[in-house]
């Protein structure tokens, strides 16, 4: 359904003839989106293709896009560095609002630690402007090429360093937001004019309508602007970047220590995670090395570190006897970075650590604490730009399960991870890295308390039956947590994608949170009452409609 002339010379108006496309060619590199295969007929990689790419350099032409999009009843998609095809339109008849243009970091107070930044602002830009003032901001786990504000406002926003530095989530203040009516919404302190170090209040806070758990992903109109908390930052004003492509590295500083943990049990690993939590040590602690697959996951790390190999020599490294011994050694693994704020500071952490390790039975893996390896760590730990190793093996993965909560719920998952993985592994239709390939933060929010698992699943894009059981698998993973007892995991937001509004409204009837799908209509009636917004901002239709 294309654009109505009248209707597209209205949003050209607004943004100039430059920042507005509705050439096919244009619009398909916005449709071919990650996951897309899993869900559409034929297996497209593409998603629904926009009616047109439109790209505001501003809150004020970003109101007017959506005002005109109510005046003529067309959907919004707003995007900006993308993850997921959460992030294209569900549907036709949709524009794709490109969020690019918005790519400034606004204000940065250093007194008060926090960060002023627009949607197109990647974690890499900030984090490398806030270190020269000793400060650094919360890397979630889609890296530092993501946007900062998307992860704050409409996704989970976790990663490594959340332990320390809190979610995205957590630290998201007062934010500036372009709802579906077209009416601007500041919340917080900056709702009173008085700037953005506060996000809540006066009265209830919005944050539960802004994001609740997992964010709208794009459906509840645009967020223009946010403030996020910052965390203090001991290591140097630009971090020095060696080694050869593509395994950079960086000199520790004296203050920093990065090791891989590894443990007898499983008892004994989730143990040494409370005790982490209770003696509050850490600056980024996540189970990051183990997502390539615990059999071959460790060959992988060693291969990407010989500049003279390549993945094709995977299988030669798998049989070296060293590699072998250090793949035992690394199955129940995480890493750790130790960040002192002084001397003593990071002293104190290492005796505390010591001693976690010796009342739990764990120990220091002795081959990633070789230089080479340990600043290896310690870079892509900081930086986490490696997330092109997600499609590593054959272009596809995807995560599914991601139990979050205290250690001793997360670990009665495991297993189930594990007996839902392994035929397919066997069969030769995901990956045969190893059943486990979980991955996910020691601390998933500030101080401890919460961590998470997320299994990935690695399949061929070009292979129908491949593409095929990564559904299955998908099923099968929120089967088998709800047969035991868990909460279905990330796995049941990706099979919603591929339903129709039907499906979904029989799912959503028999949830057992249903009153929740029902405030969201409420909600949803009073601030996008044409319904510009999509579905992934779930409602719940009144019976008879």
């Amino acid at each position: 359904m294309a654009l109505s002339r009248e209707a597209y010379r209205a949003l050209e108006d607004i943004v100039g003839p430059e920042n507005i496309s509705e050439e096919p060619a244009i619009l398909d590199s916005y449709a071919f989106q990650w996951l897309a295969e899993t869900i559409r007929p034929g297996q497209s990689k593409f998603m629904p293709r926009p009616e047109a790419a439109v790209l505001p350099g501003s809150t004020a032409e970003v109101q007017a896009i959506v005002k005109t999009c109510n005046r003529y009843k067309i959907k919004v998609k707003p995007y900006s560095t993308g993850w997921y095809f959460y992030c294209a339109p569900q549907t036709e008849g949709v524009i794709q609002l490109d969020m690019r243009r918005m790519d400034r970091i606004l204000e940065i107070d250093e007194r008060n630690m926090f960060a002023v930044v627009e949607p197109y602002v990647i974690a890499a830009t900030l984090q490398a402007e806030v270190m020269k003032l000793g400060l650094n901001c919360n890397v979630t786990g889609a890296g530092a090429s993501c946007s900062l504000l998307a992860s704050a406002t409409s996704y989970h926003g976790a990663g490594p360093s959340s332990i320390f530095g809190g979610e995205n989530n957590q630290n998201l203040l007062s934010l500036e937001w372009v709802m579906p009516n077209g009416d601007i919404l500041r919340t917080g302190s900056l709702g009173s004019g008085l700037g953005w170090f506060c996000g809540e209040g006066p009265g209830p806070s919005l944050r539960g309508i802004v994001r609740g758990m997992l964010g709208a992903k794009g459906g509840l109109g645009v967020f223009t602007k946010c403030a996020l908390k910052l965390s203090p930052w001991p290591g140097p004003a630009e971090l020095p970047v060696e080694g050869t492509v593509p395994a950079y590295n960086s000199p520790l500083p004296d203050n920093f220590r990065a090791y891989s943990l590894a443990f007898p049990s499983w008892e004994n690993y989730f143990e040494a995670y409370y005790k982490i939590y209770d003696n509050e040590i850490g600056y980024i602690a996540h189970r990051q090395f183990s997502m390539l697959g615990t059999e071959l996951g460790t060959a992988f790390w060693m291969l990407y570190n010989d500049p003279t190999k390549t993945l094709d020599d995977i299988e030669e490294f798998t049989q070296k006897p060293e590699i072998k011994k250090l793949t035992e050694e690394m199955k129940i693994a995480f890493q750790i970075v130790l960040a002192g704020l002084t001397p003593r500071h990071l002293e104190y952490q290492e005796k505390v650590l010591d001693e976690i390790l010796a009342d739990t039975g764990g120990w220091k893996v002795a081959a990633m604490s070789q230089p080479a390896m340990e600043r290896f760590t310690l870079l892509y730990l900081i930086r986490l730009g490696h997330k092109n190793l997600n499609f590593v093996y054959n272009g596809g993965w995807l995560g599914t399960f991601m139990q979050a909560g205290p250690p001793d719920y997360v670990k009665g998952y495991r297993h189930i991870a594990e007996e839902v993985t392994e035929p397919y592994q066997k069969k030769g239709l995901l990956v045969d890295c190893g059943v486990d390939a979980m991955m996910g933060p020691v601390g998933s929010m500030g101080g401890g308390g919460n961590c998470a698992l997320e299994q990935f699943g690695y399949y061929d894009v070009a292979d129908k039956e491949s593409t095929d059981a990564v559904v299955s698998w998908t099923k099968d993973c929120v089967k088998g947590a709800i047969d035991k007892g868990f909460v279905p995991g990330k796995g049941s937001h990706y099979l919603a994608m591929g339903m129709t509004r039907e499906q979904r409204q029989s799912s959503y009837a028999s949830a057992p949170w249903l009153g929740m799908y029902r405030w969201q209509r409420k909600i949803k009636g009073i601030i996008d009452p044409n319904d510009i917004g999509d579905e992934l901002y779930p409602t719940l239709d009144e019976p008879g409609k």
